[in-house]
């Protein structure tokens, strides 16, 4: 692997993370409600979804890139309805479900529902495109560097989901469980608005 693509994959992957959305959002509130194995299931959803677009971005895969840009607004639609549908489910749910949840399967449907709503974004290759084509990987990339490129895109994405759910899990123990109703109620809100505004971008166009 070239080490300087890398390094620069992982400040790439960190910054893309680290802005606060909607998987930030869910990171939170399920590390609070669940635990930070929760939240990292969360967030290393989002970290394999932008991997994943890095590589076709990376690998000059333009056919992939064309379909998806291509029907990105079925798939933003799509991302937009069940944003809705999560935000929605977050508000009326009740603290005591917590325990429930986060045994079987739970952490899975973290990381796969975090995982399909980020792929639900293609526009992101064209985010990942605009910069791989900066550090000088055009149409016929160098497969080495992008490869170096992608791992580290992963790896800081992944470092900030790790970063995020410690440091909300550590708050845990200390949210009086009464608090637990006003953040389910307060995240669902967020997350709900975060729907309906994709889907009134999409209606607008």
């Amino acid at each position: 692997m070239m080490p300087g693509f890398f390094w620069e994959g992982v400040g790439i992957g960190f910054s893309i993370a680290a802005p606060v959305g909607p998987i930030g959002i869910l990171c939170i509130r399920r590390s609070l409600a669940y635990g930070r194995r929760m939240g990292l299931a969360t967030g290393l959803g989002a970290a394999s979804a932008d991997a994943a677009y890095g590589c076709v971005a990376g690998f000059g895969i333009t056919a992939v890139s064309r379909f998806l840009v291509g029907e990105g607004l079925w798939l933003r639609a799509a991302g937009g309805l069940f944003l809705c549908y999560l935000g929605v489910r977050t508000f009326v749910g009740r603290p005591s479900e917590g325990a429930a949840e986060s045994r079987e399967g739970g952490l899975r449907m973290a990381y796969l529902s975090t995982l399909v709503l980020t792929l639900a974004n293609p526009i992101t290759i064209l985010s990942f495109a605009a910069v791989f084509a900066g550090l000088g990987l055009g149409s016929s990339p160098e497969y080495s560097s992008a490869s170096a490129l992608v791992a580290g895109v992963f790896l800081g994405s992944a470092l900030w989901w790790l970063i995020l759910s410690c440091a909300v899990g550590t708050l845990r123990s200390r949210t009086p469980a009464g608090w637990m109703l006003a953040v389910n109620r307060i995240s669902g809100a967020a997350i709900l608005a975060f729907g309906l505004y994709l889907l009134g971008s999409l209606v607008s166009r």
